[in-house]
């Protein structure tokens, strides 16, 4: 009986064995990914922001390419003043001229390019039409500084000597006051008066007189 038994046990085994192998182990079942796709308003904001940065990213470089050529600009523009003031500082060196007499702190110098200042009869103070050229030679002088400055006061023939003298030296004062105003240190011009002495036209009528009513400047070296 048990050998009965343990021969329909055995039997059962080898058939469950049997079976297992003609239906082969259970496959693994494998689950695949699917790439996840990218929904319509995702991609326009992913879109927008792209769009932004690269928008930001121009400007910056833009801001900085403007501040490159503006530095350079003005790098260029600061050359260009510097070599037209030396310019302009050799142009009166060449315009000077040696005067015949000579002045009280040494030898005078006359440039075509400083313009004399006029005055009424008997007057000293500074003409408003007269005002425009003085700063037009203030620039001047103030761009050439290899000499110090003289300035003569000069009368027409009219008067006392005693009384043009003075009167010259007020028309001076008045002028190298008024560079002063302009920039030009006052140690560096002087003042002379020679009344009536030197006249610019020889003449003996008003025009005459006219030219001879003035302060004129010349250079010392």
């Amino acid at each position: 009986m048990i050998r009965r038994s343990v021969v329909i046990l055995a039997a059962l085994v080898v058939g469950l064995c049997l079976g297992f192998t003609l239906s082969g182990c259970p496959k693994k079942t494998v689950i695949k990914e699917e790439p996840v796709v990218k929904s319509e308003e995702a991609s326009r904001a992913e879109a927008e922001r792209e769009a932004r940065e690269k928008v930001e990213r121009e400007a910056r470089e833009k801001v900085e390419r403007e501040a490159k050529e503006k530095t350079a600009r003005e790098a260029r523009e600061k050359e260009e003043a510097a070599k037209r003031e030396q310019e302009k500082s050799r142009e009166l060196e060449k315009s000077l001229v040696a005067k015949k007499q000579p002045g009280i702190e040494g030898e005078v110098f006359e440039s075509r390019l400083l313009k004399d200042v006029h005055f009424d009869l008997d007057k000293y103070d500074i003409r408003p039409e007269d005002e425009a050229m003085l700063k037009d030679d203030a620039a001047l002088l103030a761009r050439y500084s290899g000499g110090k400055i003289q300035i003569e006061g000069h009368c027409d023939e009219r008067g006392t000597a005693e009384y043009n003298l003075a009167l010259g030296e007020r028309r001076a004062s008045s002028v190298k006051k008024a560079l002063v105003s302009l920039g030009i240190p006052a140690n560096r011009m002087s003042t002379i008066s020679y009344g009536k002495e030197m006249p610019l036209d020889p003449g003996h009528d008003e025009e005459a007189w006219a030219k001879n009513r003035r302060a004129h400047i010349v250079i010392l070296k």
